[in-house]
């Protein structure tokens, strides 16, 4: 037995394991693949390469690629969690998970590295889209802190995701998720700057998160004017561990 144990696979050895597989299960589920990789896209074509205009001082095409930047890893956050997590408990598979060896730090760390996996895929195709037709000039040293801030900006998401999966059932899931996506992400001047809605709108942005990881994106790259780096992740560290917390003392009681 001893000898087994010591031949047995190592805790990160099983986490990268359980990771690879997520993400393979999530790539071949068109449903969930398709609309995350291909509407950030799509979105930033149309408004970014498409649509003409100008926004005075803001250069639109690298405006566009910091918000659908945002936009694009967080979905996968989200959906990864909420949708994921609801599904699995409500078919029993968490339990199973539960009472199996591995440890279920290593469930956790496949939905993140998951969510992170297809966050990369977005950031990546969008920068091609920007920088090979839209004239977008970034240097590497910016490229990579601004994939670095979209990324690691991933977690207050994947906290509400998990809180929202903890809470409701998996045929509600995904109804729940977009009702708190899309709403968010239009109020937070995701899809278009929050300078064409009203102005009780704008004042109304800095109560979403998403908000907060676009002018830390936009800061990255010069294209905001006042960017609070201090306050902006205060922010969404406050709302890793408010939902964190929550979705913790939900799932102890199941």
């Amino acid at each position: 037995m001893n000898a087994a144990i010591a031949t047995g696979p190592s805790l990160v050895g099983l986490c990268l394991r359980e990771a690879g597989y997520e993400f393979l299960r999530q790539l071949r589920t068109p449903a969930v693949a398709v609309p995350t990789l291909a509407f950030p896209l799509v979105f930033y074509v149309l408004f970014g390469l498409v649509l003409p205009g100008k926004w005075g001082q803001y250069d639109k095409t690298a405006y566009l690629l910091a918000t659908y930047g945002v936009f694009g890893v967080i979905g996968p956050a989200l959906f990864g969690f909420g949708v994921g997590l609801a599904l699995e408990r409500h078919s029993g598979w968490l339990e199973l998970k539960r009472v199996s060896p591995m440890p279920i730090g290593a469930y956790f760390f496949s939905k993140i590295a998951m969510s992170l996996g297809f966050g990369l895929i977005v950031v990546v195709l969008l920068s091609i889209a920007a920088i090979g037709f839209g004239g977008v000039r970034i240097d590497p040293i910016t490229w990579l802190k601004l994939t670095g801030v979209l990324l690691v900006g991933t977690l207050p998401f994947c906290a509400i995701g998990l809180w929202v999966g903890s809470l409701v059932s998996g045929q509600a899931a995904v109804a729940v998720i977009n009702l708190i996506y899309l709403p968010m992400s239009v109020l937070s001047g995701l899809w278009l700057p929050l300078f064409a809605f009203p102005v009780i709108l704008q004042k109304f942005a800095v109560i979403w998160p998403a908000w907060h990881l676009a002018q830390l994106a936009l800061g990255m790259i010069g294209q905001a004017q006042d960017a609070k780096l201090v306050l902006h992740t205060g922010v969404l560290l406050a709302t890793s561990v408010l939902f964190l917390s929550l979705a913790a003392l939900k799932l102890r009681e199941r």
